[in-house]
Order: structure tokens, then C-alpha cells, then sequence
């Protein structure tokens, strides 16, 4: 089965890290009248005629210039402008939430240069101060670090791990087996997802998951196994997913992140599904991938 975590980085480039702080390299691979330059204002893009917008660098504005990489023989970068252009021209610009539609089909292979394009926008945008010295930092190695004008301590990226998980109980692959979804608060009737949550200092993946699932609805949740992993900067997550084998199955909500929860049979999923009272996440996200892993097939629908 083709999953759609699987495509979002079917496709990655060439980051080319060991060129980041070669100026003579990164102005020569500027000047290439090959490549390629999306422009971010502040940590939003503007698609033009129902795509993303890569122009070439001959035509690209002033801004923060980031080397993405290499790939097929082509330099990718991003620039990224003051946010104001982005407000001035306000429903034009979208987050990469909003970029999503715009990231299927064939252009799903854009996918990887645009997480890495605005991931590192949302971590430029936030980043303003040195937590050392509250000093003023100045980009450098191509948007990948930022350095203290005061103290000269560096600061790099940061990728936040979050775990999403498919809770099954039941016997596997039975008529009757049985897996858990919930809906947050501010989601409509009907709208439903796998659980997820993020791992908190000093824990595996594996107990976050446990923790997460307990926290939210109640259930106790014995093995846990490896599924796949897919990047999802918004801002800078990276979603870890995992099958949990629930060892309880009575459903107690505690905490205000889950409203309501429910077990499905693949039955169920199916009918609920096709009647439009079930409504599942996305086709690219990594919570529409489990579900339908343990499924067995596509489902009809999706936000």
C-alpha cells in the first residue's frame, strides 16, 4: 500500500549542509539561472493559478536567503521577506496548513522543500533573542543557525517529537477488532482522528504513547510498534507514528484536548464513512495513513 506519510518524503533532496557557510559556493549557486526560490513572507506563502510559486533567483526579492538543496540537478532555495508583504496582501498568503491542497497530486514531491522551507521560517520568526544574554541574532550558514551579536552563542533549529498512534483492541484482523478515535473541541460533530500527543523530557516514544492515550481516554495501552514517521512543521513537530494494543477498552474523558472518543469496527468505519457521518483526516497526513493501514484499504471522505 502507497502511504501517504511515505510520499510526503518520498522525494527528499539534497540538503548540501556542507556548503551552508561557503559563501563563494552559495553566491555562485545564486547566480545559476537554473534554480529555484520560494518567497516566504514572515512564515506564509502565496500560490499563484493553483500551485506554489518557485521563481527564478534572478527574480527573487531581497530577504533572508536559505539554501534547501539539490535536487535532479537543481538548486532549491527560500527567501524570506518581512511578514508585512503578507499582510498587506492579506488572503493571498496562506501557512503551510493552508498549503496543504496545494501539496497533492504530482506536486506532493514539493512536499519536503516546502516543510523545510517554512519550518525553518517559523523558526526564524520566533527566534528574535538569545536566551543566553537576550542579544540580538543575526542568520547565518544559509537560514540553518542563527549567532548572538553579543555573546556569539549559536542556536539551531528545533524539531519538537510528537507521537500519533492507532489504539487497536481486539482480536487483529478479526470482524470485531476494534480501533480508537477521538474528536478535539473545537472539531465539528463527525470529524474524528487518531490520538496524539507530544513526548515530554526523560521519555521514550513508546511511553508517550501510553501516557497520551491514559491521559486522553482513559484506556491502558500494552505493546506499542514502530509505524513510520512523517515531518509536519507547524511549527516544528515531527510526527512519529505507532500501533498501541489496547489492554483496556472503557473509555473515561479527563482531559480537555479529547471531547469525545470512540472504538470502531472496520464495519463501522466503512458504513459511517461512506454515509459522510465519519469524517477522517486528510489524505497526506500521517493520522490518515494508520487509519487506513489498519483498515486494509482507502476510505471514502476527509476534512
Amino acid at each position: 500500500m502507497d502511504f501517504a506519510h511515505l510520499a510526503l518524503a518520498r522525494d527528499p533532496h539534497d540538503r548540501l549542509g556542507l556548503h551552508r557557510t561557503d559563501d563563494a559556493w552559495l553566491d555562485e549557486r545564486w547566480k545559476d539561472p537554473d534554480g529555484r526560490v520560494l518567497v516566504v513572507s514572515g512564515t506564509r506563502v502565496r500560490p499563484r493559478d493553483g500551485a506554489l510559486e518557485w521563481l527564478p533567483t534572478t527574480e527573487a526579492p531581497d530577504g533572508v536567503r536559505v539554501l534547501l538543496g539539490d535536487r535532479d540537478g537543481t538548486t532549491w532555495w527560500a527567501v524570506i521577506v518581512d511578514a508585512s508583504l503578507a499582510q498587506e496582501e492579506q488572503g493571498q498568503w496562506f501557512p503551510l496548513r493552508g498549503l496543504l491542497p496545494f501539496l497533492s497530486g504530482d506536486a506532493i514531491s514539493e512536499a519536503p522543500l516546502v516543510f523545510h522551507a517554512l519550518g525553518l521560517a517559523e523558526w526564524l520568526w520566533v527566534t528574535r533573542f538569545c536566551p543566553r544574554c537576550g542579544g540580538g541574532l543575526v542568520p547565518r550558514a544559509a537560514g540553518h543557525e542563527l549567532t548572538c551579536e553579543e555573546c556569539g552563542k549559536p542556536q539551531f533549529p528545533r524539531t519538537d517529537p510528537a507521537v500519533i498512534m492507532l489504539v487497536a483492541a481486539g482480536e487483529p484482523g478479526s470482524e470485531d477488532e476494534r480501533c480508537l478515535l477521538g474528536r478535539g473541541p473545537q472539531w465539528p460533530e463527525g470529524r474524528f482522528s487518531t490520538l496524539a500527543g507530544f513526548c515530554e523530557p526523560g521519555e521514550t516514544l513508546e511511553d508517550a504513547v501510553r501516557r497520551e492515550v491514559l491521559e486522553e481516554t482513559g484506556v491502558v495501552v500494552g505493546e506499542v510498534t514502530y509505524f513510520g514517521n512523517q515531518p509536519w512543521p507547524l511549527p516544528s513537530s515531527l510526527m512519529v507514528g505507532f500501533i498501541g494494543r489496547a489492554l483496556t477498552e472503557e473509555i473515561r474523558l479527563e482531559d480537555a484536548d479529547v471531547v469525545e472518543a470512540r472504538w470502531l469496527t472496520r464495519g463501522q468505519m466503512r458504513e459511517e464513512a461512506e454515509a459522510g457521518t465519519l469524517v477522517l483526516p486528510g489524505g497526506v497526513s500521517i493520522s490518515r495513513s494508520l487509519v487506513e493501514h489498519w483498515y486494509g484499504g482507502p476510505l471514502p471522505g476527509s476534512w
